[in-house]
């Protein structure tokens, strides 16, 4: 890192890192012993799936800590982000964020296409697999307007203060963005936690309709992100309590506050299609139909 500012260019040599073989390796032994756990295989006798899956996933989590500890290092104090470079980051959090947005249509996908059937071979799949209703027969949905509502109010609150916060950096007032952050990250811990006991008084299960499977997958997908999302924004708060981040350099603050829009965002099309189409509107539409 000394050589940072010896160069006549605008762009970020990178130095020979040990971290994505480690993180490949760590990755492998993951999926190994992840496959090895749930098909309860044995080496010589011995259930190594746990032990395998347990050493890859604490290799990933080390080289995550590592390798984003050496970005951190080059921006804040190396010097290689230059302008050049950070356009590059931005386009780079821009297609991961593009890659996100995929994933959800994948799930939004899954859901309409189980609940909109068309065509004779689905007439007979919904017949089959929803008694030709939807929700289907026996499902006893959430209603939309308790804990859901609740969620999304937090939310939407949650993107309220990382926005304080960013105009707070902007405005180099430390203690508004620290604040800002702190609340931040307590409305997404209070996020996971309302949907954590939202999903422990469910009244359908995973694996026992089509329409557990979609709901599950849908927003627990989105809750994962949320989860992750508030890991970073934690982050930050760290690095701003460190003194990290100033008006003209913030990169990293700037892709969390981002990333968290995008989880705003989805959570509000997760709340109109899934929790209020899919259980009330739907169900009305469906009578109106026969």
């Amino acid at each position: 890192m000394s050589g940072a500012h010896s160069n006549n260019h605008d762009y970020h040599l990178v130095d020979p890192s040990p971290w994505p073989l480690v993180g490949s390796i760590s990755a492998f032994f993951t999926a190994v012993g992840g496959i090895m756990w749930m098909k309860s295989m044995t080496v010589g006798g011995l259930h190594a799936g746990p032990v395998l899956f347990g050493a890859g996933f604490i290799g990933i989590l080390y080289t995550m800590l590592s390798w984003w500890s050496d970005v951190v290092n080059e921006a804040e104090y190396g010097g290689y982000h230059t302008r050049v470079v950070q356009i590059s980051h931005r386009y780079g959090m821009i297609m991961f964020i593009a890659s996100e947005v995929m994933f959800f249509v994948a799930w939004f996908w899954a859901f309409f296409d189980a609940s909109l059937y068309s065509g004779e071979l689905k007439q007979y799949l919904r017949v089959e697999f929803t008694g030709g209703h939807w929700p289907p027969k026996g499902i006893e949905v959430f209603d939309p307007w308790h804990l859901p509502l609740l969620n999304t109010l937090i939310l939407l609150l949650s993107g309220t203060t990382v926005t304080w916060a960013h105009h707070a950096l902007l405005e180099n007032d430390r203690n508004g963005l620290k604040w800002g952050l702190i609340l931040t990250c307590a409305l997404g811990a209070f996020f996971t936690g309302v949907q954590v006991f939202e999903y422990q008084h469910a009244a359908f299960a995973f694996k026992s309709s089509i329409y557990g499977a979609t709901f599950f997958m849908a927003t627990g997908f989105h809750g994962f992100h949320v989860l992750i999302g508030t890991i970073f924004l934690i982050v930050c708060l760290g690095r701003a309590l460190k003194g990290h981040f100033t008006v003209e350099r913030h990169l990293g603050f700037e892709f969390a506050a981002w990333y968290w829009h995008f989880v705003d965002v989805v959570w509000l099309f997760l709340f109109i299609a899934i929790y209020l189409w899919g259980s009330h509107w739907g169900a009305a539409a469906a009578a109106a139909g026969h």
